[in-house]
Formats: C-alpha cells, structure tokens, sequence
C-alpha cells in the first residue's frame, strides 16, 4: 500500500487519542488550563460522568476573540514564551487541548477578559459552527457535550457512567491538592459532590479531600537536598489502607504517577508497614525544570529525573525522618483508647478495677469481721488482720502479667496426642508458645486466626451464604462518593457475605449487620478496605468471582489481633482448629502462621551439638 497524506479531520482526531482517552482526561485539561489563567475560584458540572456534559467555569484572566481563534488552533499556545519547551513552568498548553477535544465532541468556548466584551465559538467535532458576543462574567467557561459521540469505536470503550465519573473526582482532587489557594467545586447530575473554599493549608486542603482523620494521624514532612525540595503530608504507619490508590504525588505542582516515586515510598515504609498495606502521602516534589523532563507522556501524567537516585534517596529519607520524629506516635484513636482505659482502670462501686475484677472477700484472704467471742485476744486478732489487708490492697490491686501460662488445675495434656503440642505460654501478647513431641512451636495468633476465619467463610458461603449478625445500633461510615457508589452497586452480593448496608447519603454508608463470624469488630475499617477491594478489581467481575480478596479482607478484620492476652484454653482451641483446618500454615496474604524449633535446632543454640 503506498503512503498517503491523511485527511485533516482524521489528523485531529489521531491526535485528540493521544490526550482525550476519556471524560476524566478532558477534564484535566480543561481544569489545567483555568489554573493556568490565574484563577481563584474553578467550578465543574457534569452529567452521566463526563460522557454527556463536561464544563468547567474559571474567574481568570480570560481570551479576546482573536485569542480564542487561535487556542482553537492545533500548535498555538500562551504557555511557551520562546522555544525553550523544557522550561515549560505551566501545566499544559492551551492551544494544545482545546482543538483536541473539539475534533471528537461539541465543545462551546465563551471568555471575557477584565474590562471587555465577552464572546462565544461554537465547534462541532472540528467544524466551527457558530461565534459571536456572550453575556458571562470575566473568565472562561468550556462546554464540551457528547464526547466520542461521532467516534463509536472510542465510545464503545468506556466504562459505566459512575466509573467515569469516579475517575472525573479523582482528577478534581488531585489537582485541587496542589492548589489549595484556588475553591474547587463539581456538581454531578444536578448534585454537589466536592467543595473547597480556597485559601486554606495545604494539610487542611489534603485532609479535606482524602481523609479528615490524617490530621490526627499524619505528620508534616519538609526537606531540602540538592536544591530538590520535598513537602506534603505522609499518614504513620499504622494509619493504612489496603490499595495504593491513596498516595498524591505532585511534581512542581503537577499531579503525576511515577514508578520511581511509588517505589521510593514503599522503601521508605518497608519496616514499619505490612506488605499488603499502603501509606496514605501527598508529597510534592520541587524540582529545578532542567533537572525533571515532563513531557515524556502526552497526557503529562509521568515525569523523566535527570539524576533519580537522588530524588529516591530524598524521599525515602526525607520520609523517615518525618517518621522518626513521630516517635512511638500510633494511629490515633481516642474513643477506642478511653473506651479501654476505662474499662480496665476505673473503680466500680462493687470495687471492679484495675484488671482485677472485684475486691471481694475471697480475693482479700483476710477480712476485718465480728468476732464470735469478743475478747481482747481476738479482737486484736481481728485488727491485725484488717490492717493486713489494708496495708497489702496494692498487692491485689497490681494487674496480673500478662505475657504468662496460667496455672493448670488439671493435668495438662500430652504433647503426643498434638501436632501442634499443647500451648505453655503466650510471648508479647502475639504469639503463642506451644511445646510440641519434638519440638517448640511459635505461633502467631492474629495470622493463624485469619486463615481459620477465611475458611468458616468459605464454608459458610458453599453452604447458601455467611450470616449476618445485626448491630444494635447502625454504623455510619464516611467515605468519598465513588466508593460509596461502588458499594451500592455490590450492596446484594455483600448481603452474601454478612454484610448489611445501605446509602446514608451522597458520602456515607450505613452498615447494620456484620458477618457473624466476624463480631462487631473494626466496622469502618472493614467498610473502608472493601471500598478499596472494589476500586482495584473489574467492576466486570462478581464478588462471587473475587472471594478470596472480599473474604480475606472481611477474615483479617475479624481476627483475633496482636496484642490480646489469651487465656490456655483458647490457645490450645486455637492450635487443635489450626491442626483440621487447610493452608493453616499460612495467613490470608501468603506470611507463615507457625515456625517450629526442633529439639536439635535447640541443642545447637545452646552449644550442645
């Protein structure tokens, strides 16, 4: 076949793939650009996600005619003051999106600048239809209806309407994060979804937008190498989430997605972070333009270092010294911990407190009571023993320890009736000590209790389904509006699975039962991972299909944590459930449930091999 010129219609729309992939990338465009023009106050509308109706209205600085003509132009821009294209400092190019967007949906353009007359252009799917005066304040207003709508092999690809409408907010948020001098507001379907005033700090902007609790369990992060500057927020340790989708990374105030970015925070956490969690950060990067190369992706969205050891090495340190200087900082929740300070440490007046339980005769051993014979003899029996038991009551009112094997009232059981042996002891309220025939054997109870949940769950679900248990009183959980929609979509197929909710709002879920394998247990923290579990598979396939990763999550909130003290009892029940239970030997995300010391191995340790 011989080479031929292409038609121009078919030129724009070639290159409109290479930037308009979907309703949320003309969306990033259009927002770009009304930052780009000084703006103050940014306000979106859209309707059946974006495919429908895309507008974005800034109060910036504003286009004459002459302006927009050109801007409708493909290789026209304001951006570039000479051909200096790596000293771009914007975040796009205006004449760059606009015909882009124009060549596969109707777009109408109407700008007024400050002090003169406003005016429109109307261009459908590259063809100018109409132009002429318009009546809007100072500003820019960009309409673009019936994106792909002539391009079905393009429309036919995307997702649902709240998918893409999902991927809309979640542009908005990012490049609301950057810019938390500017109001942000998007309106979906005649409903208000986002909202933020301008003016406020850039923790206060981050929190707003991901989650109010990273205030209380985040710490700041500021750190200069090199002339390379590092800022944001970075979430501790123990405040995670179970997809990676919660991390912001921005790049001379540029919302991007960069392996190397993401690599050097999951180094940076390495330690002090499960392998299966994720830290919630917002860190923005403040690179010299000749040292970071930005237009190595067409949408903008990845970013080429000049030295990227460096800029790893700044992260991951920059991000453990922060951490550092938290301390023994952990996730910070006051409700649960005054809930257990009080429960454990506050007197009754049954004299219950203190870990105790109440102060009654039998715990005292000696008791001031009436004689029988009175006499002086025994009456100064009576006060010495009074006196005992007063001057002792902090020997009693001492918590018991509880790293212990309590005492066996009966024979304990043979070793050789076990595989796992029989439990001697609990270390670090985490793992319990058991002895086996040959051996000792270390297990870690959370890890172990997963696993045994996992499988009840997949019982109960070949049987016809989990229970549910009712909550006495509805949990509400606040969330963003795509994940609350995600859950309403899957609402029936969770019913399955024990979980009970309904929508409580545009940003809330009301949750009224729970599996009843799993207890009341952490219900927002199990509502919150689930929404995630959603945003990282196809919504194309069932809950039915992908019950490994549901039933795992719900399996692992519904453990028995690190950190409980078990009696014998339930340490033995735990190792002989461990023993008729498949794949026990490994937790729902692949780490080893139990470790075993053979005699020999011990022998060697203590130098007797």
């Amino acid at each position: 076949m011989s080479i031929r010129r292409l038609p121009e219609h078919l030129v724009n729309r070639i290159a409109a793939g290479e930037v308009v992939e979907r309703p949320a990338s003309a969306l990033k465009e259009l927002v770009e650009n009304a930052i780009d023009a000084g703006s103050t106050r940014i306000a979106v509308r859209l309707a059946g996600g974006g495919t429908d109706l895309v507008e974005v209205t800034d109060d910036g600085c504003g286009m004459t005619p002459s302006d927009m003509a050109l801007a409708l132009e493909r290789h026209a821009t304001s951006k570039l003051p000479d051909e200096a294209i790596e000293n771009v400092a914007t975040l796009g190019f205006r004449g760059e999106a606009l015909p882009s967007i124009a060549s596969v949906a109707r777009m109408t353009l109407e700008s007024r600048p400050l002090g003169q007359q406003g005016w429109a252009r109307v261009v459908d799917n590259g063809v100018l239809v109409s132009e002429g005066p318009a009546a809007i304040p100072p500003g820019t207003r960009v309409r673009v209806e019936a994106l792909f709508e002539r391009v079905p092999a393009r429309r036919k690809f995307l997702r649902s309407p709240r998918s893409e409408f999902a991927a809309c907010i979640d542009v908005v948020k990012r490049l609301a994060m950057a810019r938390p001098d500017i109001g942000f507001s998007v309106e979906h379907d005649g409903r208000r979804s986002l909202g933020v005033t301008g003016g406020e700090s850039l923790p206060d902007r981050v929190a707003a937008l991901t989650d109010r609790g990273l205030i209380d369990n985040g710490v700041g992060v500021d750190f200069v190498r090199e002339g390379i500057g590092l800022g944001g927020i970075a979430g501790l340790p123990t405040f995670n989430r179970g997809v990676a989708d919660h991390q912001y990374l921005f790049v001379n105030g540029r919302p991007v997605k960069d392996r190397l970015l993401i690599g050097a925070i999951r180094g940076a956490y390495a330690e002090m972070m499960p392998r299966d969690r994720h830290a919630v950060v917002a860190l923005f990067l403040d690179v010299p333009p000749d040292a970071v190369d930005v237009n190595v992706h067409p949408a903008k969205t990845e970013v080429r270092f000049r030295d990227p050891a460096l800029v790893r090495g700044l992260i991951v340190s920059g991000l453990r010294r922060a951490l550092d200087e938290a301390g023994h900082r952990s996730q910070h929740a006051p409700k649960e911990a005054m809930a257990a300070w009080t429960s454990d440490l506050s007197p009754s007046p049954s004299g219950e407190g203190l870990g105790v339980g109440p102060l009654r005769e039998l715990d005292l051993g000696y008791v001031a009571r009436p004689h029988p014979n009175p006499s002086p003899e025994g009456e100064g029996l009576a006060l010495d023993r009074r006196s005992y038991a007063l001057n002792d009551r902090r020997t009693f009112f001492t918590p018991p320890p509880q790293a212990r094997a309590e005492p066996a009232y009966a024979p304990p059981p043979e070793t050789t009736d076990y595989p796992l042996g029989v439990a001697r002891g609990q270390v670090a309220k985490t793992y319990i000590v058991a002895e086996s025939p040959d051996g000792l054997i270390l297990v870690d109870q959370h890890a172990a209790h997963e696993r045994l949940v996992l499988e009840r769950m997949r019982k109960a679900m070949a049987n016809g389904g989990v229970a549910s248990q009712a909550l006495l009183l509805p949990e509400v959980v606040e969330l963003d509006e795509p994940a609350c929609d995600r859950l309403e979509a899957r609402a029936a197929e969770l019913s399955e699975f024990g979980l009970d909710l309904d929508r409580f709002g545009p940003r809330a879920m009301l949750v009224r039962g729970v599996p009843a394998l799993l207890g009341q247990g952490d219900v927002i923290g199990l509502v919150t991972d689930l929404a995630d579990e959603l945003a990282a598979f196809d919504e194309a396939l069932s809950l039915k299909e992908r019950l490994d990763h549901v039933a795992a999550t719900m399996a692992c909130h519904g453990s028995v944590r690190a950190g409980r003290v078990l009696s014998v009892a339930e340490m033995n029940a735990l190792l002989r459930e461990m023993e008729v239970t498949p794949h026990s030997g490994q937790c729902n995300h692949g780490r080893p449930t139990w470790v075993k010391l053979a005699h020999g191995d011990i022998e060697k340790l203590f130098g007797r091999r």
